[in-house]
């Protein structure tokens, strides 16, 4: 058999720098864990715009078709805030969204034990925190139609479409469902059913799945608003909350901040699974392209390891190996290691981003 096959797209600022450390990684276990993959690379964002005119070409998007997964690392930068907005970095990175068609935005909140006093919680509410959110990427109001700002009489109005198919939501609550299945077997639906009819939809189609599909998942539902405060009241009462394009964007950049740094966060966007069974694919960081500390050294690559991570188990259903990497950076945060983002008052020296990748390197050679 053929090794499954990644793309690696770069991508803008710091996205080569973090991008390295995960060669590192997947180089490692080619030759220690009989896990090899057929790596390719090309260019996405502000990169293929300097090159070739655009933020995504034909060629490369065919490619991003082709593979088992697609590894994304960042895009964007001021050096681009004046273009046309049709070729903006982040024109490429929907775009592969799009036509990929990877509706189902996998955004993991976890709280390594090391870096529990560095949220902005109490340590005890988010130490041991694993939650996983499952946003709904492709639909919504960012997509509904009609759209835009019109004149009505004598002032300008601003409109978009909250708009859902039974379809699209019953596909990611099979993701959530499914995920669930993999950890504690809760699922907790949030949504606006009290005011929207979108919500009241989106509750009555979750329930039908569950009940004729997933019985065996414990749900729940919760209005979205309350489900904020709870984020941050509680999180840990939460396995895996699925929600739709807009609640999830809001609901998952709260969640992002239990965890003490964006450095930390990988996320994933899946679709509907391929010939082989594997589902389309990309996985990425949450942090974006940093363009002040580019080029310093000062970028933390654990946010882009660990979603290399998440490659690992959902699209390689290689779940032992992919635990082995993240106790291996939970090994490295234990032992005080740390990029600048992570850093305390009193933590010490920080240590690179190269630095950093060496060390999670050592950890896994050290976990055979």
């Amino acid at each position: 058999m053929s090794n499954p096959s990644l793309l690696i797209l770069a991508g803008d600022g710091i996205g080569p720098e973090v991008m390295t450390e995960v060669r590192k990684v997947i180089d490692w276990y080619g030759a220690n864990r009989d896990l090899a993959f057929d790596v390719s690379e090309d260019l996405v964002g502000g990169a293929a715009y300097d090159a070739h005119g655009v933020p995504l070409t034909d060629a490369t998007m065919a490619k991003a078709q082709e593979v088992d997964a697609v590894l994304l690392g960042a895009v964007g930068g001021p050096k681009y805030d004046d273009l046309d907005f049709s070729v903006k970095p982040e024109r490429g990175l929907l775009r592969l969204r799009k036509e990929m068609d990877l509706f189902a935005n996998l955004r993991p909140a976890q709280c390594f034990d090391a870096l529990a006093d560095f949220s902005s919680l109490k340590a005890d509410i988010v130490g041991g925190l694993d939650i996983m959110i499952v946003r709904e990427l492709t639909s919504g109001v960012y997509f509904g139609e009609p759209r835009g700002i019109h004149k009505e009489g004598n002032e300008r109005v601003g409109i978009n479409t909250q708009r859902y198919t039974e379809s699209e939501i019953a596909r990611v609550a099979r993701s959530a469902f499914e995920l669930a299945r993999k950890r504690d077997n809760k699922v907790c639906s949030m949504e606006k059913a009290n005011v929207m009819e979108s919500g009241v939809l989106w509750r009555d189609v979750v329930n039908e799945i569950h009940q004729a599909e997933y019985s065996d998942v414990e749900l729940s539902h919760m209005y979205a608003d309350n489900g904020a405060m709870q984020l941050v009241r509680a999180p840990k009462q939460f396995d895996v909350i699925v929600t739709d394009n807009l609640f999830g964007d809001i609901l998952s950049d709260c969640a992002a901040m239990l965890t003490g740094s964006l450095g930390m966060l990988p996320s994933a966007s899946l679709g509907l699974p391929m010939s082989n069974g594997r589902p389309k694919a990309m996985y990425e960081p949450v942090h974006g392209s940093a363009p002040d500390i580019t080029g310093q050294g000062k970028a933390n690559p654990i946010a882009c390891i660990l979603s290399f991570a998440m490659a690992l188990r959902y699209s390689f259903d290689q779940g032992d190996e992919a635990t082995r990497l993240e106790d291996a950076i939970e090994g490295v945060l234990a032992d005080g290691l740390r990029t600048p983002d992570l850093m305390g008052p009193e933590d010490g020296s920080p240590i690179s981003t190269v630095e950093m990748g060496d060390a999670i390197v050592a950890k896994l050679t050290a976990s055979l």
